[in-house]
């Protein structure tokens, strides 16, 4: 700090601040995946499709990406409380935005924005968390109290938008975060000092091109893996266009950074082979961690739970998340070996998956998935925090922010190849089990005659006219067929996710390095991801 007045006035209690720090970064958070709230609804607001939905999440996810390295310098320029202010009133701004418009063309950029704001919003949180808390503690605990709320947001946000979604057009989750923005702003102006957190650094120099190449890598990267399967892949011309400019920007941007004295990220990360492992691990959690929309599908689609019902059994999957990030920052508070946290972390995943493939059916009581929707969130929340510290630590302290940038591109990475993963399953898989059941199911199989005569008879029992009960046998039988591929492709995903899973513990309990790896932080000037 350049100034020895401190950051709060003095009259504002701890509490009160711990309070303003944890209300400036939630509002954030919960626009982070909030078109994730509700696909369906979001897409039919928008009129679009519910890739057109993910990709709005993408976006916003590579603006925080793309721009974390640039906003350090907008970081030691400004003074806390006006940098506070102004993202603040800019995130209202874009939060507007989205409420008054209908067209996904003017959501994307806005979305993007709100992930560049995003950034800043983070950065200068956490910052100011570490001051909070006593040095020996402060980044342990502020990563694990970022990256927990982060975990938590998509089924938080699931429960508090559930009755609002189903009650009002689906904007008015954006009214409702544009006004959780104005405590935050009438606190800093009250309880801030005007002061600095670094030494003031004018912004010359701004290395924008290089921002504009990298983020524009990221968002043709989350484009391809989003819209890949939908247009058959390199069969679309789209397709073709953005894989061959990810090919040429991404030369051009690595020979940009070889040549420059100060890079946007520093390519000598990659020479430490704990930094690289880490990231391996961090991405194969990503792909397990999305699992969990499978599961809400299924619970949607087959069991016809409405979204209230499933955000209230995705209850059990925030305890599990709130459990592990808790039980993990113990852990590397006593500074206990990485292996500790990753084999307890990926078999609890690996449960959880086998244990779903098995409880696919199409019926089923819904105290069955609590326990295994549990177990997600506890192993999810176990190996996140201690890997992020893990790659970070594992750099010299100057390459930190450069480790925590690409650990983020990673996450971002790790998002849309989920997203990949899961269309590819459900678009090409689940119409390859639907036509193998066409294939058997024919109107002369006598088992299919003798459903649809039950169904026809059960039908004129309770009232319907034959011709009319005859029809709706039809549509049950279809429906039946949908549920069945539904479940097939459930089944498929989970069967891959748990394999993967096994390799990584595999690679976990038999490679040596690990065993004398412990995990804690060398730098204290450094700013998570």
């Amino acid at each position: 700090m350049t100034s020895g007045i401190p950051i709060f006035r003095h009259w504002a209690p701890e509490w009160l601040i711990k309070v303003i720090l944890f209300l400036v970064i939630l509002p954030s958070m919960v626009l982070f995946f909030l078109p994730l709230a509700n696909v369906n609804a979001a897409a039919g607001y928008y009129g679009s499709e519910p890739a057109d939905i993910q990709f709005a999440v993408a976006l916003f996810y590579a603006g925080y990406a793309g721009f974390y390295s640039l906003e350090r310098r907008f970081f030691t320029y400004l003074a806390a409380r006006e940098y506070f202010i102004l993202i603040t009133f800019l995130q209202m701004l874009a939060t507007l935005a989205c409420y008054l418009t209908h067209e996904v063309c003017i959501l994307f950029p806005v979305r993007f924005i709100q992930g560049m704001l995003f950034s800043c919003t983070v950065n200068l949180s956490l910052a100011l968390m570490f001051t909070r808390l006593r040095s020996g503690r402060a980044r342990e605990v502020s990563f694990s109290v970022f990256f927990g709320l982060l975990l938590c947001a998509i089924p938080f946000n699931n429960f508090i938008t559930a009755d609002l979604i189903d009650a009002y057009n689906f904007n008015i989750v954006y009214k409702t975060a544009l006004f959780s923005f104005l405590p935050c702003l009438i606190l800093l102006r009250l309880t801030m000092n005007n002061v600095r957190l670094n030494v003031r650094f004018p912004l010359y120099k701004l290395d924008w091109q290089s921002f504009a190449l990298y983020s524009t890598v990221l968002c043709l990267a989350g484009y391809i893996m989003i819209y890949g399967q939908e247009y058959y892949w390199l069969e679309d011309a789209r397709i073709r266009y953005s894989t061959i400019a990810i090919a040429g920007l991404t030369a051009i941007y690595l020979l940009r950074q070889r040549s420059m004295k100060h890079p946007y990220i520093d390519l000598r990360i990659f020479r430490s082979r704990n930094f690289k492992i880490g990231l391996l691990v961090l991405f194969v959690m990503y792909l397990c961690r999305f699992a969990s929309g499978i599961a809400n599908n299924f619970f949607a689609t087959v069991f016809r739970f409405d979204p209230m019902h499933v955000s209230y059994i995705n209850l059990f999957n925030l305890a599990g998340l709130v459990t592990g990030v808790i039980i993990a920052c113990c852990m590397v508070l006593q500074k206990k070996r990485i292996r500790y946290t990753w084999l307890p972390g990926f078999l609890l995943l690996l449960a959880f998956h086998v244990r779903m493939f098995f409880l696919f059916d199409v019926q089923g009581d819904a105290h069955n998935y609590f326990i295994p929707l549990f177990i997600q969130g506890l192993g999810v929340g176990l190996i996140m925090v201690p890997t992020i510290i893990y790659a970070i630590s594992s750099v010299p302290g100057a390459l930190a922010p450069s480790a925590s940038a690409v650990c983020l591109a990673v996450r971002y990475l790790g998002f849309c190849v989920s997203i990949s993963l899961i269309n590819y399953f459900e678009l090409w898989g689940k119409s390859r089990h639907y036509n193998a059941f066409q294939d058997h199911l024919t109107i002369t199989d006598p088992m299919v005659r003798l459903n649809l005569q039950q169904q026809t008879e059960r039908l004129a029992a309770k009232g319907m006219a034959p011709r009319q009960a005859a029809k709706a046998a039809h549509k049950l039988l279809v429906q039946g067929v949908n549920g069945q591929g539904q479940l097939r492709f459930a089944m498929d995903y989970y069967e891959l996710m748990a394999w993967l899973i096994v390799g990584m513990l595999l690679l976990v309990a038999l490679f040596p390095y690990l065993n004398r790896t412990v995990v804690y932080l060398r730098s204290r000037r450094l700013s998570p991801a």
